[in-house]
């Protein structure tokens, strides 16, 4: 009879994930990395043998629930690796660190504040990351990437429901917007080879994905930076282009009955074409674009690439080509210099534009940003007061255009059933994207035997709107 050794315990890894959804899908990468090499990982800092925060180093709130929560890890766990767009911001080192010629270092934000870190990296750093892994937490053993509990093959692990992921299909952007720092946290554009995203969306499809969400710093550019290079899929010649991507992701998706929604498009010309997918029931009718404001002054003070009449002429192009389309955009109020007359021409564009969903921020400094440099910085109060004013306009617009859905009947995908639905339920139409816009609240179905899934599509008739949600009975 021969000794045998109880196998140890695999390491356990904590994992924060907090920003963008380019951030998410950073994070779905490392997530995937660690559980093929056999590392446990968990929500929670207590009991990790280490923990990783991967941060967001856009806004002051985001800066801030970051450092915040490095903080936490540390206080919790004591062994912290950070990655994230944080991990790559600098500050001016003290005047005793000066180099011999005479020039201060740059400093690591992350370490000068929480120098106890174990390691910072920048943001799409997986093997930076894991090799600070390595270093402080050894793997334990190496199994197939397909035998990894929960992952979707080769699209690996993911963070969200199972019935919908994200898909970044690039990384940085070309773009050097005087309110952004971006670029230089996440470098300029670089397109993925078409290729490997189609065999992501392939596998993601094929795990059960119902709903795959576009997601990049700049989605409408893809295949800029190649020159839009021939790639090949499935041993066929297919260009590193935004339009012949669609095509692909729609053909993908039929099959599975899925839906394939885009988010970040800049409003260039070729995206008409892609609305004219929409049109043709491809690809869901719903743009997110982040068009920012409206004034050409501003938009020059913001570095912008296009101007706020423009984009009236494109809206009104994407309406003419496709009627039931669905439009998203943010907008920052409160840039520096803008005056009152500039920001009632973004209340008249909103007016005019009818832009179906919108999100508003409050100018806040961005650290390294040029637009910190800018004339004419406005007080906080007055910030917050024009976004109050902004989101009571466009609340109005998208309250009198989710009352015009009462009486239709639309196909919805179910993100929450609780007991198969016979209390109601929580779902999603083609005009609503996760997490940032609103829901379809299920009543109780009419019939007894109605059963709700989730993840599964369902047809509704919509009865009421409340807020920025509707209310519908499954038919």
């Amino acid at each position: 009879m021969s000794d045998s050794t109880p196998a140890a315990p695999a390491p356990r890894i904590g994992f924060v994930s907090l920003g963008c959804p380019k951030a998410l899908t950073d994070s779905e990468l490392i997530l995937t990395q660690l559980t093929a090499e056999g590392y446990q990982t968990s929500k929670t800092f207590e009991g990790a043998d280490l923990v990783i925060v991967n941060t967001c180093g856009f806004i002051d709130d985001a800066v801030k629930e970051s450092l915040d929560t490095i903080g936490e890890a540390l206080a919790v766990n004591g062994k912290v690796i950070v990655t994230g767009c944080l991990g790559a911001k600098t500050i001016a080192a003290s005047a005793g660190s000066a180099s011999a010629g005479g020039q201060k270092d740059q400093q690591n934000l992350v370490k000068h504040l929480h120098p106890a870190v174990l390691a910072v990296t920048g943001p799409h750093a997986t093997g930076q990351v894991m090799d600070a892994v390595h270093q402080h937490c050894p793997k334990p053993h190496q199994p197939f990437i397909d035998l990894v509990p929960g992952a979707f093959g080769a699209a690996g692990i993911k963070l969200t429901p199972r019935h919908y992921a994200y898909l970044k299909i690039s990384e940085g952007c070309n773009h050097h917007c005087t309110f952004c720092i971006i670029p230089s946290l996440r470098g300029g554009l670089v397109s993925r080879p078409i290729g490997d995203v189609l065999g992501e969306a392939r596998a993601l499809f094929e795990g059960g994905v119902k709903e795959l969400l576009i997601v990049s710093q700049d989605t409408a550019a893809y295949g800029v930076d190649t020159q839009y290079r021939t790639g090949f899929w499935d041993g066929r010649p297919v260009k590193t282009r935004l339009l012949d991507l669609a095509r692909q992701l729609a053909a993908l998706a039929e099959p599975h009955g899925a839906w394939v929604r885009l988010h970040y498009v800049y409003p260039y010309p070729h995206v008409d074409e892609i609305v004219e997918l929409m049109a043709a029931g491809r690809i869901l009718p719903y743009l997110d674009v982040p068009l920012q404001h409206s004034h050409p002054d501003v938009l020059r003070r913001m570095q912008r690439p296009a101007s706020g009449q423009r984009n009236l002429e494109r809206i009104a192009r994407w309406r003419e080509i496709c009627p039931q389309i669905v439009i998203r955009s943010t907008f920052i109020v409160g840039f520096p210099g803008e005056s009152e007359a500039e920001f009632e021409h973004l209340l008249d564009f909103m007016r005019a534009a009818q832009i179906d969903r919108a999100g508003c921020f409050a100018y806040s400094p961005v650290d390294g940003a040029p637009a910190n440099q800018l004339p004419g910085m406005l007080p906080q109060d007055v910030r917050e007061q024009r976004r109050a004013r902004f989101m009571a306009v466009a609340e109005q617009i998208s309250t009198a255009k989710l009352r015009q859905r009462i009486g239709a009947t639309m196909q919805v995908l179910v993100d929450s059933a609780p007991a198969q639905g016979r209390k109601g339920a929580t779902a999603r139409s083609y005009a609503d994207a996760p997490e940032i816009d609103g829901t379809v609240q299920l009543l109780p179905p009419e019939k007894i035997s109605k059963r709700l899934t989730q993840g599964q599509f369902t047809r509704a008739r919509i009865v009421d709107a409340r807020g920025h949600d509707l209310v519908a009975v499954p038919v």
